[in-house]
């Protein structure tokens, strides 16, 4: 999962630093997330794969599907 995170931000082309700020936390705080230092709380995960159009299943590694699934109404 990290490395998933990781890429996905590296892929905004932000630093840690300014994606952190997107989600109201240190950079250090956010750091810990995609190094596995700190589990990803699941609003976290949530705000995560909105922001990067994904799914949690794809942060998680449970699938190779990039692409969300339809959100429930």
């Amino acid at each position: 999962m990290y490395p998933r995170i990781r890429d996905l931000r590296e892929d905004t082309g932000l630093s840690q630093t300014k994606f952190a700020k997107l989600f109201d936390m240190s950079q250090t705080g956010y750091s810990k997330y995609e190094t596995g230092e700190n589990d990803v709380p699941t609003a976290i995960l949530i705000a995560l794969a909105r922001y990067h159009n994904t799914s949690v299943d794809y942060l998680l590694g449970l699938t190779n599907e990039k692409n969300p699934y339809p959100r429930a109404k």
